[in-house]
């Protein structure tokens, strides 16, 4: 409320909910000896909530151009004679280049900061999170999910490159006539690109963080975290030893893809 970000009061609510209840949040109220997150945790609601605001503005563009008129000329067949017809620049498609040039650098913090999730469960750094490295059953003779976390950076690193706008460069066509043109169609691709790249980075973060979960048990995490859990293992079965990991995140991607 401080920080007067609704996107980020929006994030932190909602993560809040998924963890109410939580057991193992419990058990680490006492001598746990971290002073802080890093902050791929501790600032889900602040990077997220940036990403989801701006989001909700590509949304409006697009939902306004879809009950929009772009066509040239306007025809009125209602108006006077001399108003029926109007020539203007209606069809220029910078109102959707611009939201989509910014869709795809949101996607990208949605994407990098769940990467980072994914680094921080598989490095064993943190020795209070009680993983062993890569998440492998036998660490040193197994890789566990280590390739999992490389797939996500790769797409990462994808993403980033899909970040540079197309909608600031401009090449005339039409004799000059045409002399200041969007590019939106690349905005658009490349937003497209960024979306089904960010859904296997963070499919691969579900991956993880269910394998991650069962180390914690008995404890259980909070009932909205335990729903995700459990529609996870519906998908993906537990690790018994090294597979590859493309087909599993795979799988996730589309069951994110379908709402699953």
């Amino acid at each position: 409320a401080a920080r007067n970000q609704p996107g980020q009061a929006e994030v932190a609510a909602r993560v809040l909910g998924m963890l109410r209840g939580s057991q193992i949040v419990e058990s680490h109220k006492v001598n746990d000896p971290r002073v802080q997150d890093p902050y791929c945790l501790r600032c889900i609601p602040q990077v997220l909530g940036a990403s989801w605001g701006c989001l909700g503005y590509v949304k409006r563009q697009i939902e306004q151009e879809l009950g929009a008129v772009t066509d040239n000329p306007l025809v009125f067949a209602d108006a006077k004679p001399e108003d029926a017809l109007v020539s203007a620049g209606n069809f220029h498609g910078m109102p959707i280049a611009i939201p989509m040039d910014c869709a795809a650098i949101a996607i990208s913090h949605i994407a990098g900061i769940s990467e980072r999730r994914t680094f921080w469960m598989l490095s064993a750094f943190d020795a209070e999170a009680h993983l062993p490295p890569y998440l492998a059953k036998k660490p040193g003779v197994h890789s566990g999910l280590m390739i999992a976390q490389y797939t996500a950076a790769a797409c990462c690193n994808e993403i980033i490159t899909l970040c540079m706008p197309a909608s600031p460069a401009n090449v005339v066509t039409s004799a000059g006539i045409e002399d200041y043109n969007s590019f939106g169609p690349r905005s658009a691709m490349k937003a497209r690109r960024a979306v089904e790249l960010a859904m296997y980075v963070v499919a691969t973060e579900l991956l993880c963080a269910a394998e991650a979960l069962e180390y914690h048990r008995p404890l259980h995490s909070g009932e909205g975290v335990e729903k995700l859990h459990a529609a996870v293992r519906n998908v993906i079965a537990p690790l018994t030893g090294d597979r590859p990991p493309g087909p599993d995140i795979s799988m996730m991607a589309e069951a994110i893809a379908d709402g699953a």
